[in-house]
Parts: structure tokens; sequence; C-alpha cells
């Protein structure tokens, strides 16, 4: 089996949608149970712990060359690592992917390499990871359900990949969207918190 660290809540039925949490740069599976708190007790929710240690409590998902810019072939080990893991536990179950910031470039990855595996990608004050080896092609995304979210005063992302995620998402990708851009920087808005729990209900239904 393949090793990762996830801490798990919500529902504990095997059948239940899976609601997996993936958190940012130098954070950490803890971080993410506030959020976890706030969703339908309906799903099982899963905060997984990103492959690449930074430092004692800190982790993320790839070894970057800036912030939001993932080299490739570290990207590519930790998408077989979180498939490898997906296809041992989860199966043929449900899956949404729920990014915030360094997560969100994660969950844009994985869903941009197999965008038939999941019912859909909320990608949170965070970019599309573009030229880092998963394909970014018009239309990659047709009929995905993706939410996404940008704040107007983020001062962590860069600007330029933020315009960039906004623009492929909207004009490129295909996907079925919901977008949000709020006041405020780098942190989910109350408004996009409740909106992520009506979308969820609506991407993961009952089984």
């Amino acid at each position: 089996m393949t090793t990762v660290n996830v801490l798990w809540s919500g529902a504990t039925t095997v059948d239940a949608p899976v609601v997996v949490l993936l958190h940012g740069r130098g954070s950490n599976e803890r971080e993410m149970a506030g959020l976890a708190a706030q969703l339908s007790a309906r799903f099982a929710v899963a905060s997984v712990r990103g492959p690449v240690m930074l430092g004692p409590t800190q982790f993320t998902w790839f070894e970057n060359r800036g912030i939001g810019r993932p080299l490739p072939e570290s990207l590519r080990s930790s998408l077989a690592w979180f498939r490898t893991w997906l296809d041992e536990t989860l199966a043929s179950r449900p899956v949404a992917l729920v990014g915030f910031s360094g997560g969100t470039a994660f969950a844009g990855a994985c869903v941009l390499d197999d965008p038939a595996r999941f019912a859909g990608a909320a990608l949170l004050y965070g970019t599309i990871p573009f030229d880092a080896g998963v394909a970014t092609t018009p239309e990659r995304l047709r009929g995905v359900n993706i939410l996404h979210a940008q704040g107007l005063d983020d001062d962590v992302m860069p600007r330029d990949l933020m315009a960039h995620t906004w623009q492929y998402l909207h004009e490129e990708s295909g996907a079925t969207l919901e977008t949000y851009r709020t006041t405020g920087g780098h942190a989910i808005a109350p408004e996009v918190l409740a909106a992520l729990g009506t979308w969820l209900d609506q991407v993961l239904p009952a089984p």
C-alpha cells in the first residue's frame, strides 16, 4: 500500500462520496480541519498531507521554480503517488478535490491529467500549473465541474498566473464553471465557503 498521511472525518460508510482536501504550501493536513468541519456530514472527508517535506510540520505537493510554477518531474512524481493512493483506497467512489493555494495547483494538475476521474475540483486562491507537464489545451476540461475563487487583493499568488488561470478557465478549458472574485487577500472568503458547500452537494450526489 502507498504510504499517505490522511486525516479522515465525516461519513464512514463505504459508499459515501469523498471530498479530498489539499492544503497550501508549507502547511499540513491538520490545518484543513476547520474547512472539513464546515462540510456536509454525508461526505467522507480526506485531508491529505503533501508528499514533499519542507520542515517538521510543513509540507507541499511538488518542488517548484517559484510560486505556482511546479517543476514538471516533481509534479509528475506526486501525481503518480496520489493516483496510486486514490486507486488503492477509494477505487471507484466519486471524488471531488478541494485545493487551497499550492493545493489548488495540485488539484488543477490532477483534474487536467485525468479529467474523467473526478466529480469536480474547487480551485481556491491558487492557480493552474501551466508549463508543468500537464495538458492545458483548449477543451481539456469539457464538462468538468470547477469552482474557482480569487482574492482581488491577494499578494501571495503571482498576478500573471492569476490572470492566466482566470482566462484559461473561462475562455479555453470548456469546464462547467462557478467563479468568484472576492474582496480581501489570500484567504477563503465567507461567501466562497458557503458556496463551496452548496457546490459540493451538487457535484457529489447521494449514492
